[in-house]
């Protein structure tokens, strides 16, 4: 077993806990992967920080370097042929002794695992690491989100791709402060090429050769950078000056490790390693984020028993705004105290949830972290529901009050009564709550916002619009509405309308009698039409024509139901398909509703020489009736026939060419095509094809004839034989097959007769029998 596969093995189980306790970390923007799964920017002295870093990291790398049987002869020397220092490992060749291990991997160490590509694996961190596990929340269920079931703000950390890790790779900012544990690295280019890598001491000092111990604790890296342009000035002279031939540069190598103190209301309290560059987030986050009683609005940054800052999530979760969330120090303390007054926002809004409210806050504030009204909202009142104080509380089960509150809209966001929610109430900030005045009322901890929906149509005012209209429905009726203004919510009237008067029924003012509705007629004409020419004027359907009389306008009530009628006898034209043998195929328009087959086979022109008269395929769409068989040869020759029908809208038929054979199908011994033999009879074609086979059924044999009449064979009553029809040219002969497992009913007859006949012969005996 190699090294790097024992590191490899150590940091692939650290990786899988990693996984376990939702940690995620998504490689930076351009960072590729180095030979031996370092990523690009990596020393060998940040890989150590790392492993010196975790504990258990460490007792894993322990057990496994003494289960290899490498010497630490062997260990140093590959480290040394991968790049390494000899000594990186030295800590962990000495007898493995576990015991009880102590916090948790470091954010760094979380996200260069990740990176490195080893976040995959079969080894159990609850069997390696039982101890050290953080279990994020279930995620909230839909139907919590959807009524507002929740505390808002504790799921992001609950999301397992979210974390608020500081980054490793990339420079620091320059406003960073340098502690001990830091590691500073100067860099002087120019006249002179020298560069030190420097470690800041307990005390804060760093040690620069020639020039001696500079202070550096709590100075911004570029105060340092100040401070070693005037100490490294005295030493090399070509630094200072008014040309120079001496850069200098100051850089942070590698940032300390702060331990950090969670408390309070997060998941997991307890003492945390945390990058320097850490705030109070990754703070949180390390420790599986606030619980449900948490104070959101309130978070202490406690530093040597002093509050130094205070956070408010709501400005990260609401605004984006982090100005709050300061860099953590050595032994800073992040306490998360118990939540104050909630209150709990449902109904119409884009975010329900329960919400922490601050000293001062009020019933508007809550409303702008809920998100504002959903365009249903009715934004004219709303319902607070409240928990009574005990003082106030009367005998009862229910100890709660309801009150109503009165909304108004703003003047600029009124449009036929309703109000528009999510106007911008200014070009540079939009308002959230469209222009609705909300009253400044303080809210108790449990009260409950209700901000109620716009019913659906039928439960508010209306009216109904059917008959002769595009767009037939129901509407909300509005104050002075008229007919006209229906008719153009409907989409005006159809072709075919009626466009004198429309019928409306209303509500009746008297129901002595059982009325219903009292009908009334509206007048109306051609103005209500939609659609105009290029010259102005209204296009109006086909048929009758309906002049602009000036029809007054009629104001329409709550619940009227106007019918706009069909014009009498009106209708769009009626066609048939003529094709085949006829002189003028084509597409016919019936003249009357009376027009018949004869009709439109005179305009066609009548039929071509080569027409074949009882080959007629005849087809109607009409009801789904499909193909109708008629004797078109009879119709030829009298045209009071029965089968000259009337024709209706989609009948097509079809003239074909003379077929002088005869098909046979289904169960024959040679299925196909038969010339027709004038004077021959339906045995003369199935013998043709071979004759009957043994699966036929000879009594269920039918003849579809060119014209679509079907004949069946059948027995006569009595002794006068089979009727078989005789195919004529271009028919069909089916013989279906014979049902093989029906039961013949000939013994069960039998046996019936034979006990009626054995009953009859008792009852005689018996009779005569008797004395």
């Amino acid at each position: 077993m190699t090294l790097y596969s024992i590191v490899a093995a150590g940091a692939l189980a650290l990786s899988t806990l990693v996984l376990n306790r939702s940690y995620g970390q998504v490689p930076t923007q351009g960072q590729s992967q180095l030979l031996g799964g370092l990523p690009a920017g990596m020393t060998a002295d940040q890989l150590a920080q790392l492993v010196q870093q975790n504990p258990q990291f460490g007792n894993l790398i322990r057990q496994r370097l003494q289960q290899s049987g490498l010497t630490p002869d062997q260990v140093r020397a590959q480290l040394t042929a991968s790049g390494y220092p000899a000594n990186l490992l030295d800590a962990y060749l000495s007898p493995a002794q576990l015991g009880p291990t102590t916090g948790a991997p470091s954010t760094q160490i979380l996200g260069v695992l990740q990176a490195l590509g080893m976040a995959t694996g079969s080894v159990s961190a609850d069997s390696l690491f039982p101890e050290a596990g953080i279990a994020r929340g279930a995620p909230i269920p839909a139907e919590s989100l959807a009524v507002g079931n929740y505390v808002f703000g504790v799921d992001v950390f609950r999301r397992a791709t979210t974390q608020f890790l500081p980054q490793l790779a990339g420079p620091v900012d320059p406003m960073y402060r340098l502690a001990p544990g830091d590691v500073l690295v100067v860099v002087l280019t120019g006249g002179v090429e020298q560069a030190y890598q420097l470690t800041v001491t307990r005390d804060g000092f760093v040690n620069i050769p020639q020039a001696g111990q500079i202070f550096v604790n709590n100075l911004t890296l570029e105060g340092v950078r100040t401070v070693l342009y005037e100490r490294l000035g005295r030493v090399y002279s070509k630094l200072r000056g008014p040309d120079p031939t001496i850069k200098l540069d100051a850089t942070v190598g590698r940032v300390r490790i702060n331990q950090i103190y969670v408390i309070g209301e997060v998941t997991q309290p307890g003492a945390y390693q945390i990058s320097a560059l850490g705030t109070a987030l990754s703070a949180l986050y390390a420790a599986g984020g606030v619980t449900t009683r948490a104070d959101m609005r309130q978070l202490e940054i406690r530093r040597v028993g002093n509050v130094v800052a205070t956070l408010d999530l709501y400005d990260y979760l609401l605004r984006g705004d982090k100005r709050g969330d300061i860099r953590l120090e050595t032994g800073d303390v992040v306490y998360v105290p118990l939540h104050g007054t909630r209150v709990q926002v449902t109904g119409a809004v884009l975010r329900p949830a329960i919400y922490e409210l601050k000293d001062g806050e009020t019933l508007p504030d809550v409303l702008h972290a809920a998100g504002g009204f959903r365009a249903n909202a009715a934004v004219d009142r709303l319902t607070i529901h409240r928990i009574l104080p005990p003082a106030q509380r009367r005998p009862g089960p229910l100890p709660r009050a309801a009150m109503d509150v009165a909304l108004t809209v703003a003047a600029s966001s009124e449009q036929h009564g309703s109000a528009q929610p999510g106007q911008a109430a200014s070009a540079a900030a939009p308002d959230p709550l469209g222009g609705v005045i909300i009253p400044s009322l303080p809210l108790d901890n449990g009260d409950s916002v209700v901000v109620d929906s716009i019913g659906p149509l039928d439960s508010l005012l209306y009216v109904g619009i059917n008959g002769m209209v595009n767009k037939p429905g129901r509407y909300p009726w509005q104050e002075g509405m008229t007919l006209r203004d229906l008719m153009k919510l409907a989409r005006g009237p159809k072709i075919g309308a009626y466009l004198k008067d429309a019928e409306i029924a209303r509500l009746p003012g008297d129901r002595s009698q059982g009325q219903l509705a009292d009908t009334l007629r509206a007048p109306i004409d051609s103005t209500y039409l939609l659609e105009r020419d290029r010259a102005g004027h209204y296009i109006g359907p086909a048929g009758q024509g309906f002049p602009g009389s000036g029809a007054p306008e009629f104001p329409l009530q709550p619940y009227d139901e106007v019918l706009v009628l069909k014009q009498a006898h009106f209708e769009l034209q009626r066609t048939v398909q003529v094709r085949g043998e006829v002189q003028f195929p084509g597409t016919y328009a019936l003249r009357s509703k009376n027009d018949r087959l004869t009709d439109v086979l005179d305009r066609a022109g009548g039929l071509t020489p080569q027409a074949y008269a009882n080959g007629i395929r005849f087809f109607r769409r009409d009801a789904g009736a499909g193909r109708v068989g008629l004797e078109l040869a009879k119709v030829l020759k009298n045209q009071r026939d029965k089968d000259n029908i009337v024709l209706t809208d989609g009948d097509s038929l079809y003239i074909p060419s003379y077929v002088p054979t005869v098909r046979v199908e289904g169960a024959v011994n040679s299925p196909g095509s038969v010339t027709y033999v004038r004077g021959q009879g339906l045995d003369y074609y199935l013998s043709a094809a071979g004759g009957v086979s043994f699966k036929g059924d000879k009594k269920r044999i039918f003849v579809q004839q060119p014209n679509g009449n079907v004949r069946a064979v059948r027995k006569r009553p009595l002794f006068f034989g089979t009727s078989k029809p005789a195919p004529e040219p271009g028919a069909l002969v089916v013989v279906p097959v014979r049902d093989t497992t029906a039961q013949s009913q000939t013994g069960t007859i039998i046996a019936g007769v034979a006990q009626i006949i054995a009953a009859l012969t008792t009852i005689i005996v018996v009779v005569v029998t008797r004395p």
